[in-house]
């Protein structure tokens, strides 16, 4: 395998999927979004990318340490949430009003149907990828 060199011959620095998510979108593109900033990020997102929401996905790693504050809900398609360290359990409340719950080590994913609320338990470091449905995407507290 070979390293990629810049114009200059140098290697050139990859970015931090932690700090720049990347949507992969129409033609098989995959966009290096700006670095996220928060919760106000995902407004400038669906302006960025509103015409590609449908087909479009949304890939980023996430790093947490205790409970999440919120619940939220993809209703345009499916999420797929895996973790990579650490270990988590991940809730859902489905759109039937049944609730499941994944315990999730490194390697294990699961699925958020479209619909379904989640949010997330982790009692110490978890490492998590997500690849995102983010058309019309919901948040609500959780109590």
């Amino acid at each position: 395998m070979r390293a990629d060199r810049g114009a200059l011959g140098g290697l050139m620095q990859g970015k931090s999927l932690f700090d720049f998510p990347i949507h992969l979108g129409r033609d098989g593109r995959a966009i290096q979004q700006p670095e996220f900033t928060g919760m106000e990020w995902y407004d400038d997102y669906v302006l960025r990318h509103g015409d590609d929401l449908d087909e479009g996905r949304l890939v980023s790693l996430f790093r947490f340490s205790e409970p999440w504050t919120s619940w939220e809900m993809h209703p345009a398609g499916d999420e797929v949430v895996c973790c990579l360290q650490g270990h988590m359990t991940l809730h859902q409340e489905l759109e039937d009003g049944s609730e499941q719950s994944f315990d999730l080590g490194p390697g294990d994913y699961a699925v958020n149907p479209p619909g379904a609320w989640h949010t997330a338990d982790a009692e110490g470091p978890v490492v998590a990828l997500f690849i995102t449905v983010g058309k019309d995407t919901t948040h609500r507290p959780r109590d």
